[in-house]
């Protein structure tokens, strides 16, 4: 069957299982303090263009967001999320689990605005309530929409208005660059004070890299890495796979590929009469079927249904860096021979 249910489907990029393959026998110190990755850290560090942030590659999404959630939030401390925000709906009260509250606002396709973040900072009183300290956004969001920057430049002008950490979950980043160029590394940088570069779902086995630009919330994080046991042992498996795809932007160059398959997907889909369910901006498409129909297209092709909207399946399309061309001009037939 033809996979189009997520971006995690497949192994490593053949570059990056190369790297790996290459490197096996190479003896290296654990723990991160590798040359692997410490090349890995110094060239994201080039990138974004932050000569002074530290550079801390985890394995998984998840682990990544409750540990720089946990870490650098007081016990009162709560953040803020839209509704769809991955940190309250997909990590299984991960966050929670670490003793803070996800304070959520129901936002449009996806996207946290500065009103919503207003309106959580300005519902705080005192001390008997948990006081809001971060602003959690994704790029791209789970529903496959992109912040522009100047949307982030908002939201990191009422952070500083409050005090409040901006953390960016960049799990699915190669796609959002290759949506938004003028949103890329550097500019980051720049807006976040936090950030993470994912590995995972654009060809690596795994790793995610967490980025602290500000200076202020770097101190201890690597004892806060080993107490949420985040700490890889075998850290340069990680760092060979991240300074890869930093490597020669193949990092980009799979999210210009994904959102290319993706793009070509979603023309075809629209001249069909398919509805989206949310915009058609990076590589996750969503579209309304009635579930009859839904379920023919997932006899066919390996997707998903994400939610249900009254008598409709909201079904999610993903392209990732091992989709063929061959793959997308079947799905293009598919498509073409069942217009709704």
């Amino acid at each position: 069957m033809i996979y189009f249910l997520n971006d995690y489907c497949s192994g490593a990029h053949p570059a990056v299982m190369d790297a790996l393959v290459r490197n096996n026998l190479t003896l290296q110190p654990g723990y991160g303090l590798d040359e692997f990755t410490i090349e890995a850290c110094q060239l994201i560090r080039e990138k974004a263009k932050t000569p002074n942030a530290q550079v801390h590659i985890v394995a998984g999404g998840t682990q990544a967001n409750a540990l720089v959630i946990s870490s650098f939030l007081k016990p009162f401390e709560s953040v803020i999320s839209c509704h769809t925000g991955h940190i309250n709906v997909h990590e299984t009260g991960a966050i929670e689990g670490t003793g803070h509250k996800v304070s959520v606002r129901t936002g449009e396709n996806g996207k946290l605005t500065v009103e919503m973040i207003e309106s959580v900072v300005a519902e705080h009183t005192d001390e008997h309530m948990v006081r809001p300290a971060m602003v959690y956004i994704s790029q791209t969001t789970e529903v496959g929409t992109i912040y522009t920057k100047e949307e982030v430049m908002a939201i990191r002008e009422v952070c500083d208005k409050h005090g409040l950490i901006l953390y960016i979950d960049g799990a699915r980043l190669a796609s959002a660059i290759a949506a938004c160029p003028e949103f890329g590394y550097e500019e980051l940088g720049k807006l976040a004070h936090v950030f993470t570069i994912g590995g995972t779902k654009n060809g690596a086995l795994y790793g995610e890299a967490i980025v602290i630009v500000d200076e202020r919330l770097q101190e201890d994080f690597r004892y806060y890495t080993k107490h949420r046991g985040a700490l890889l042992a075998k850290g340069f498996v990680a760092g060979i796979q991240i300074g890869e795809l930093m490597k020669d932007e193949l990092y980009l160059e799979i999210g210009k590929h994904e959102h290319r398959m993706a793009e070509i997907i979603a023309k075809e889909a629209e001249k069909a009469n398919w509805e989206f369910a949310y915009p058609p901006e990076s590589n996750q498409l969503f579209f309304l079927m009635t579930p009859e129909f839904s379920e023919i297209l997932r006899e066919n092709f390996a997707c998903s249904v994400v939610e249900k909207r009254q008598d409709y399946d909201v079904v999610r399309i993903v392209t990732h860096w091992a989709s063929t061309e061959e793959d997308v001009e079947q799905l293009l037939d598919f498509i073409n021979n069942n217009r709704q």
